[in-house]
C-alpha cells in the first residue's frame, strides 16, 4: 500500500468521505479537479503532499483555489520550517498535517475539517457571524479533544513516531523511554497505539536468555 492509498484507506475507516481520485503529480491533480468542476461535481477537499515531482505544492494550492468552486486544501508534508507553513497558508492551504502521522492524528485533523464544514453548512448563500466564528474556532482547535477522548497527548505521539522513523533499525520501548525521559510503560503505550494504527511494525527478537523483546520499526509500504 503506497502513501496515497493509505490516506484513502484512512478516509474509508473514518466514513463519510468518497475518494474521487489519487494522483501523483500537480498536472494530474489540476486536471482532475478542473474536470470535476466542468462535470458539475466539484471536489470538496484535496489532501495535498507539498513534495510533488513536477511543481511546488504551494503553487498547486494557489491554482486550485482559483477554481470556482475551488476545493479546500489540507497540506501533508514533513516540512516544518515556519516560512514554508506561512507560504502554504497564504496560498490557500486550510490546515497542515505534519509527517509522520498516525491514523489518530489523521482522524483528528480530518474531523477538525469536517466540523469546520458543518459550521458553514447552513441553508442559503449567507452565513451568520456566529457561524463564521464557530468555523474559524474549529480550524484553530488543537489536539485537546483527541487527548481527552483517547488519553494521549498528540505532541508526544508525534515525537515517538518521529523517533521510530528516524531509527531504521527500530527502537524498543526502553530505548524510546530513554529518549523521551519517560517511563517504559508510557513509551510502550504510545508505541502500541502507533502499532495498532499501522504506523509501526512490531518485530519480536529472541535472545539467548530472558524474555523476548519487541522492537518497533516504522512501517514501510511496498
Amino acid at each position: 500500500m503506497h502513501i496515497q492509498s493509505r490516506r484513502a484507506e484512512y478516509l474509508r475507516r473514518m466514513g463519510g468521505f468518497e475518494v474521487v481520485a489519487t494522483v501523483a503529480t500537480a498536472h494530474d491533480a489540476m486536471r482532475t479537479a478542473s474536470a470535476a468542476v466542468s462535470d458539475g461535481a466539484p471536489i470538496d477537499l484535496v489532501l495535498l503532499d507539498l513534495g510533488l515531482p513536477d511543481a511546488r505544492g504551494v503553487d498547486l494550492a494557489a491554482a486550485l483555489s482559483g477554481l470556482r468552486p475551488g476545493p479546500d486544501v489540507i497540506a501533508i508534508t514533513a516540512q516544518r520550517e515556519l516560512a514554508t507553513v506561512r507560504t502554504a497558508m497564504s496560498h490557500g492551504v486550510l490546515l497542515y498535517l505534519l509527517k509522520p502521522f498516525t491514523f489518530a492524528a489523521f482522524e483528528e485533523k480530518i474531523g477538525q475539517y469536517r466540523r469546520y464544514r458543518e459550521a458553514l453548512s447552513g441553508s442559503g448563500d449567507a452565513v451568520s457571524q456566529r457561524d463564521v466564528d464557530r468555523a474559524v474556532s474549529e480550524l484553530r482547535m488543537t489536539g485537546d479533544r483527541r487527548t481527552a477522548k483517547k488519553g494521549a497527548v498528540p505532541e508526544t505521539e508525534d515525537t515517538v513516531g518521529r523517533a521510530i522513523q528516524d531509527s531504521p533499525a527500530g527502537l524498543t520501548a526502553s530505548e524510546v523511554a530513554a529518549r523521551l525521559g519517560s517511563s517504559r510503560v508510557t513509551a510502550w503505550r504510545y508505541l502500541e497505539r502507533l502499532a495498532d494504527d499501522g504506523a509501526v511494525d512490531r518485530v519480536t527478537e529472541y535472545g539467548n536468555t530472558g524474555r523476548p523483546q519487541v522492537r518497533y520499526v516504522w512501517h514501510v509500504t511496498p
